[in-house]
């Protein structure tokens, strides 16, 4: 049974996170070189040919190799074996024998993680004394060096390491312990953590951030009695459980069937912390009500939620619609559409699958092509929920007349080359006791997205619309235009040319810009030589190679700049007000 407390609850945290990437905190002066990739393809294959040779040997053969030892070379030596440590270990070994080069936290961080992930154990508790040693410890040594420990249940150590690490100067710090644990959680080594916690009771007092992280883990796993130990515990030591720790408890709860301890939750929270209440709760509790049928008692929290002057979003509204339709009540689920100034894929999602439901297969695919037409481009799961709205979702026990098991299915696992896997299937067929596997139009999809693929579904498209089943002649031929192929798939949203004035003016943001001499090199090399960024607000992509002639127009873009692998294509422009002349050379 969860306690309650009288007391309001804590606001709910703001997490902050940053990407993890290979470059220092600390400030850089100058750009890392790149590696040069023969260089780096010679010395991985000597670490790699040589790894159980003398040392001797070793060393000789990479001095004269007559690379460039630099940092960045090292850490794509360990991303190009980032599973086996013994190459990594023996170049690590090499570089010591450098005085001019020094390891940074960054490549000790790599390196003990290449070490983790092969599980040895002992070489990375050697080598996390060697990083204390020198002081090259951070927070995310802690993340990484924990979570190997804690998946080869060396639970012992990882208690150890906090205090080994407070004997070479890095004190006892909450704040690591709370991210370790938040980490831990995320991998679902809640119990892990959990001994950590307590095991580190007299020397790191938990807090309520990091009961919350706990209580989360074991919802994550489905435990929620070591969940509710955990929220006693936490109410006992004084600490409010926040907003996001009831959410996750009462989310779980409505996962496992258990609604009506759901909902004495957010009863308890509407009697005694009214305050707390906000969009997020009442996204939960009306979608999960939805789910369940209890569509009138959804409008009621809905109505509290108005009369609170919270406005409901997208999520919240969609949620609705599906449970006003599941419940056969179109005209208010339209109603309510209609009322939405910018609806989204979730609410156009919400309507689908309510219509489906009804077994209302042409209004569906009407909002299948709604949708489209405001700008809302269907993702994997619109189509295939509109599939198995069609087409049903078959297979069963017993024969099927629809599906020919014999010479559809083991046949075409012969056909495909999976003969061994078509045997299984032998002696169900001769006894005709078969059992037709459920056809997975997941897998289907994405069998058939690929080249051939794009002509297979304009085909289907061609041959359905014969036949008079222009609905899903539609939905095959939007699938094989806009999702059958990776640039389909990426390009879908952003291709053709953009309304704003400024990017004829500023060049290479002019949308056509060389993309009809382009495309010939696209489709003979199949490699991806764009550039992703935001330009107000707009997605698009621009075929520049990092940032070659963009010195003017980089400030539009607010993400990081992408490289691709070869070949590349480089280009020289020169910018006029109106014209744009462009040249592309091709590099292996």
């Amino acid at each position: 049974m969860i306690r309650q407390r009288s007391s309001s609850l804590t606001k709910p945290l703001i997490n902050l996170f940053r990407f993890i990437t290979t470059e220092s905190t600390q400030t850089q002066l100058a750009t890392p070189s790149p590696v040069n990739p023969a260089h780096l393809l010679r010395v991985c294959t000597i670490l790699y040919q040589q790894q159980n040779s003398p040392e001797s040997r070793l060393h000789s053969n990479l001095n004269s190799s007559n690379f460039q030892l630099t940092h960045e070379f090292f850490l794509q030596v360990c991303n190009s074996f980032p599973l086996s440590w013994r190459p990594v270990y023996l170049f690590f070994l090499y570089t010591q024998t450098h005085p001019n080069f020094t390891h940074t936290t960054v490549s000790f961080n790599k390196m003990v993680d290449v070490i983790g992930k092969a599980r040895n154990i002992q070489l990375l508790w050697d080598m996390l004394h060697e990083m204390g040693r020198r002081r090259l410890v951070n927070d995310k040594t802690f993340l990484i060096a924990l979570k190997t420990l804690a998946k080869a249940r060396e639970l012992n150590k990882c208690v150890e390491f906090f205090h080994v690490m407070n004997g070479y100067g890095f004190d006892y710090s909450l704040e690591t312990l709370n991210k370790v644990v938040e980490s831990l959680c995320g991998s679902k080594l809640v119990v892990e953590a959990k001994f950590i916690v307590f095991k580190l009771k007299e020397s790191i007092g938990p807090n309520g951030v990091t009961y919350r992280c706990l209580i989360e883990g074991f919802c994550d796993v489905g435990d929620l009695i070591e969940a509710s130990k955990i929220w006693n515990l936490m109410v006992d030591e004084g600490f409010d459980p926040d907003i996001g720790a009831i959410e996750k408890m009462m989310e779980t709860l409505f996962k496992t069937n258990r609604y009506g301890e759901a909902l004495k939750v957010f009863q308890m929270m509407r009697v005694n912390r009214m305050d707390d209440l906000g969009l997020s709760t009442y996204r939960l509790v009306i979608e999960w009500m939805c789910k369940s049928g209890k569509i009138e008692e959804a409008h009621v929290v809905f109505e509290e939620m108005q009369k609170r002057r919270i406005e409901a979003d997208n999520s919240t509204l969609a949620s609705l619609v599906y449970g006003l339709l599941a419940r056969g009540r179109v005209r208010v689920a339209y109603k309510i559409v209609e009322g939405i100034e910018k609806p989204d894929i979730n609410v156009f999602h919400g309507m689908i699958k309510g219509l489906l439901r009804l077994r209302k297969l042409r209004e569906a695919t009407e909002v299948f092509r709604e949708m489209i037409k405001k700008g809302c481009e269907p993702n994997m799961h619109t189509y295939i929920m509109l599939l198995q709205g069609h087409l049903g979702k078959r297979g069963r026990k017993g024969s099927d007349p629809l599906v020919n098991f014999d010479t559809i299915f083991v046949g075409g696992l012969v056909k495909a080359g999976k003969s061994l896997e078509a045997t299984k299937y032998v002696e169900r067929v001769i006894k005709r006791g078969l059992e037709v596997p459920r056809f997975d139009y997941n897998k289907f999809l994405h069998y058939y997205s690929n080249e051939e693929g794009v002509g297979m579904f304009e085909e289907v498209g061609k041959k359905l619309r014969e036949v008079g089943l222009v609905d899903l002649a539609d939905i095959f031929q939007r699938y094989g235009e806009k999702m059958a192929t990776r640039d389909r798939r990426r390009n879908r949203e952003v291709l053709g040319y953009s309304s704003a004035s400024f990017y004829v003016a500023e060049g290479s943001f002019e949308e056509p810009m060389g993309r009809e001499s382009l495309q010939k090199l696209w489709q003979k090399y199949k490699v991806d030589i764009a550039v992703y960024g935001y330009v107000h607000s707009y997605e698009r992509t621009c075929p520049i190679f990092q940032n070659i002639c963009t010195n003017k127009e980089k400030h539009h873009y607010h993400l990081a700049w992408l490289s691709v692998h070869h070949p590349v294509l480089f280009h020289w422009n020169y910018f006029g007000c109106w014209n744009v002349e462009v040249h592309w050379m091709l590099c292996t």
